[in-house]
């Protein structure tokens, strides 16, 4: 086997170990196993271009679930599949033609603009399902779907037309939340509100019968020109004498009544309102109550309609700036007030919401409550963090029918045919092509033109990319699923409708488990101008603050959604060019807490690619160290070697210890990935191998490795080096597949086969079976092997603490790290503690750069030095002779300032004002923090005393 290279390259290593996956087919899942089977379908990526880093934490957290599964013995699926989402793909592929064609949607027939969208489909989904791979995820691409493939389409044909049937959908006029931008309607929870300063308009309305007028209040003076009535409070004194009369309406010279109505608040304006039944969703429910007249008054386009007459043609927001001046001119402008209001906007292209009535398509949502409610309070599907229930509650307690109609042409078009001479007779059909009736007299009938929100089809995902409507085996094996990841953005858009179809429809929830993200967050630098206004900086200068360089003076930063224009955007594909997708997927991993929020640092980045660095050196390391070494006559580790086994009577301390570390730190893994606490699973194993294994036990071996020790223990601790490894790139696996996956390949190319021997130990019973294995992506997960040895944790635990002392000492000291010391150990009855230290001085020797260790119970004759203290012992290092003058004015000048503020705080602590009126945490932390300061003193007054 040839040497590793001396650094690790991702670039080198990537492409090849995913190719290598591929072509052995170990994504694949198998519907007809006798495993039990793990499930995630994917939340399907949008058409619309490049992956980002939402895709990349989402998609990554699901691979390491698949690969825990895999690799513990499930049948594991995970089937990929894209989203045809329909107004944003629809949107970019028309400014795609503006801008290369210069021609608008509407200047296309329908099929021809479609035949655009198809075309511009297969090329991003190619990119989209590239950088899926790039990220390591080991779906079964042979499941491939997209919402609108031709089973997609079957199952949504099917289910509208049972809906339909069963009188669940219905088409009827009503008040729908309009987009002017894109002309569709969108369901409530597509609606983004966003504070803004605005106004409240007071117009005067002249009384028909009487002198004078009432003065209502407004935010939307445009919309006026559809008012139908003036209403007051029944419990509002002023306006009883008002009820029932009849208003003049400004402008359009309309007469329209004065109603009585529970829902007017006294409190807002002048307690009278108008209203626009056409345009307010409350004012359409007034409408109802009283029988009163609904007047439109906007275009689809968002313009003036013939109703608004001399305004006609204007959009709504010239038409508000003119309705004003109107009635300015007319006098009937009484004042104009600043007023912040909510303001609804479309969560795709961010126009400004409309209320507009219009025919859609709607689907009854009360028969669902009750399951909806059920499946996550009986815990039937578990929503993890806990924390949001209570969301989730909140929306199904408020839900409304679904509007499910959008006046787009890229979508499901709704199975629905008019008659053209009879738009009330329609057919619903299920299957494809034209109904019967349709396709024998093709002239008398038309196919509604809208499309199904996008959602309809997304809520069938978790059954429709199974195969439904047929009864496939992959249904059979894999419905329910057993977990979906997702954004809380998207809880009720998604998750809610999920469990809704699927109880509905396979009647069982689609998933056992969702786990709820956060959404990641880029920081974001700025500087206010001298007008107010905030001028973000580009990301090219950004990049230099997040890698460290210091922030200058009027620049301030903060969290924020990451957006282009505030140049806080992250690119995945950036970052595993420049970091490798090892890196980016534990850093993005280590930072999936419960928060609700993830402020995603670039330093993590670089502190994950160091790691694989760690990772890798380590390993080049323990295999330069098992080749035969001629020059200190050091023989190979043999094949037959490995097979004897590890000598389990000879183990030493730190043999025992790391054992132990790694069987504890295995049990807390696993029940990190049970229980989705994914930022702990990333940090551990991290934590293990970098801090105890390299920092501690790999240094230990060294003596042994380099042949000052039997060889016997030479061989002994290479096959626990070895064992260790194996163990940890397992137990990593799923976190950094790339670098695990090559050093296991690498580890088995040295081994390639290994027997299992009756009388073996059982970690190297565990090793030869995991090795065994092609591939790490399909070898065993670590499981704990033996009880954990409590003795030697402790026992190794002191000796740690004692390394720390000493260094410490030394550092205090100055004493160049290369420059051996000898160390005084000072006792009296601690016998334990002294046989301790003595059986593991091999421990103590290379790490702590100690050349002798002398015990004595005699303290008066130590030499000159400073001294710590651990459980009873004294350890003192002799300070050389020419750091010993040094040394004392340290150790002086700190006594003073010690002193002084001894004194300082007994001063504080014997004043009884100052006891009666402070606060006891105040007083409690005085005195904690007087009483180590005191501690500190005799500390050093001890190593003066050694000193002179």
């Amino acid at each position: 086997m040839q040497d590793l290279n001396k650094s690790y390259d991702p670039k080198t290593v990537e492409d090849k170990i995913y190719e290598f996956w591929e072509k052995n087919s170990f994504f694949k899942a198998d519907a007809k196993s006798k495993k039990k089977p793990f499930t995630i379908v994917i939340p399907p990526p949008n058409v619309t271009g490049v992956l980002h880093m939402g895709h990349a934490l989402v998609d990554t957290l699901q691979d390491i679930l698949i690969r825990y599964k895999r690799m513990s013995g499930y049948e594991a699926l995970w089937l990929p599949g894209t989203d045809h989402a329909g107004i944003s793909t629809q949107s970019v592929v028309e400014k795609h033609l503006i801008a290369k064609h210069k021609k608008r949607r509407k200047d296309y027939s329908r099929e021809e603009f479609l035949s655009h969208v198809w075309k511009w489909k297969e090329e991003k989904e190619k990119n989209i399902l590239n950088q899926l791979k790039k990220l390591g995820c080991s779906c079964d691409w042979q499941k491939l779907r997209f919402t609108m493939d031709e089973k997609s389409n079957s199952a949504v044909r099917t289910i509208f037309k049972k809906m339909f049937d069963e009188k669940l959908i219905y088409r009827g006029d009503y008040l729908v939340n309009y987009d002017p931008i894109t002309q569709t309607a969108l369901a409530d929870d597509e609606v983004e509100y966003e504070e803004r300063d605005s106004f409240l308009w007071y117009f005067k309305y002249p009384l028909k019968d009487k002198k004078g007028f009432i003065t209502v209040a407004t935010t939307r003076p445009e919309t006026m020109l559809g008012d139908t009535a003036v209403a007051i409070s029944n419990k509002d004194p002023r306006y009883f004498s008002y009820a029932n009369d009849t208003v003049i309406l400004p402008l359009v010279n309309r007469e329209i009544p004065i109603i009585e109505d529970r829902f007017v608040d006294p409190k807002f304006g002048t307690g009278a309102v108008k209203i626009t039944p056409a345009h307010d969703f409350n004012d359409y429910d007034i409408a109802m109550r009283h029988s009163l007249p609904i007047i439109n008054i906007m275009t689809k386009d968002g313009k003036i309609n013939e109703n608004g007459k001399q305004f006609y043609g204007l959009s709504m927001q010239k038409a508000r700036a003119a309705v004003v001046e109107e009635m300015k001119k007319l006098n009937l402008l009484e004042k104009v007030e600043p007023y912040k209001l909510k303001v609804g906007v479309s969560y795709r292209s961010k126009a400004k919401i409309e209320p507009y009535l219009s025919k859609q398509w709607f689907i009854k949502m009360s028969p669902f409550k009750n399951k909806l409610m059920s499946a996550v309070k009986e815990e039937r599907v578990q929503l993890i963090p806990t924390h949001w229930k209570s969301t989730y509650f909140h929306w199904i307690e408020n839900l409304r029918d679904w509007c499910i109609s959008r006046q787009l042409w890229w979508g499901h078009q709704i199975p629905i045919w008019y008659r053209i001479d009879d738009p009330d007779t329609m057919i619903c059909y299920e299957k494809e092509g034209l109904p019967p009736e349709v396709e024998k007299e093709p002239d008398k009938w038309i196919q509604d033109e809208d499309v199904l929100d996008t959602w309809f089809s997304s809520a069938l995902w978790p059954f429709s990319s199974l195969g439904w409507p047929e009864n496939t085996d992959d249904l059979k094996t894999f419905y329910p699923t057993s977990i979906l990841i997702t954004g809380h953005d998207i809880l009720f858009f998604w998750v809610a409708r999920m469990i809704m179809m699927g109880e509905y429809v396979m009647k069982d929830v689609p998933f056992q488990e969702t786990f709820i993200h956060g959404l990641i967050y880029g920081k974001s630098y700025f500087k206010k101008e001298e007008d107010g206004s905030i001028t973000y900086l580009p990301y090219e200068e950004k990049l230099k603050y997040d890698l460290g360089e210091k922030i200058p003076k009027g620049i301030s930063s903060k969290w924020e959604k990451m957006s282009k224009s505030k140049g806080n955007v992250i690119d995945p594909l950036e970052i595993i060019e420049e970091y490798g997708t090892d890196a980016m997927r534990i850093a993005l991993t280590a930072s999936a807490t419960y928060a609700r929020q993830i402020d995603l640092d670039r330093r993590k980045f670089d502190e994950f690619k160091n790691f694989a660095n760690k990772l890798w050196n380590a390993t080049r390391f323990i295999f330069q160290n098992l080749e035969k070494n001629e020059e200190k006559n050091l023989p190979s580790l043999t094949k037959d070697c490995i097979e004897k086994g590890i000598d389990l009577d000879t183990l030493t301390l730190e043999d025992k210890w790391i054992l132990s570390r790694l069987n504890q730190t295995i049990s807390s893994e696993i029940d990190f990935l049970d229980n989705k606490h994914f930022d702990k699973a990333a940090t551990l194993p991290y934590q293990f191998f970098w801090n105890d294994f390299c920092a501690y036990y790999l240094e230990m071996t060294k003596p042994y490795l380099f042949g000052k020790a039997k060889k016997e223990l030479r061989e002994n601790k290479q096959k626990i080096l070895l064992f260790v490894l194996l163990t940890s790139i397992r137990l990593m696996h799923p976190i950094a597949p790339f670098i695990t996956e090559e050093i296991f390949l690498n580890l088995k190319e040295k081994y390639p086969i290994l027997k299992p021997l009756e009388n073996q130990d059982l970690y190297t019973k565990d090793f030869i079976e995991a090795l065994s294995k092609e591939a790490c992506i399909v070898s065993t997960y670590p499981k704990p092997i033996s009880k954990i040895d409590e003795k030697a944790l402790e026992d190794f635990a002191f000796l740690k603490e004692v390394l720390h002392l000493i260094r410490n000492i030394r550092s205090e000291m100055n004493i160049p790290l290369g420059q051996k010391t000898d160390l005084f150990v000072v006792f009296e009855k601690e016998k334990k503690l002294i046989d301790l230290l003595k059986e593991n001085e091999h421990i103590l020797t290379p790490l702590a750069k100690v050349e002798n260790v002398n015990y004595t119970s005699k303290e008066k004759d130590l030499p000159n030095g400073s001294i710590a203290i651990c459980k009873a012992l004294k350890f003192l290092i002799p300070l050389p002779k020419n750091l010993i003058e040094k040394e004392i004015k340290r150790l002086e000048k700190e006594k003073i300032k010690l002193e002084s503020k001894i004194e300082s705080s007994n001063k504080r602590l014997s004043n009884k004002t100052f006891l009666e009126k402070a606060p006891k945490d105040v007083v409690d932390s005085l005195k904690k923090s007087n009483d180590l300061d005191i501690n500190k003193l005799k500390e050093i007054d001890e190593k003066l005393k050694s000193s002179i």
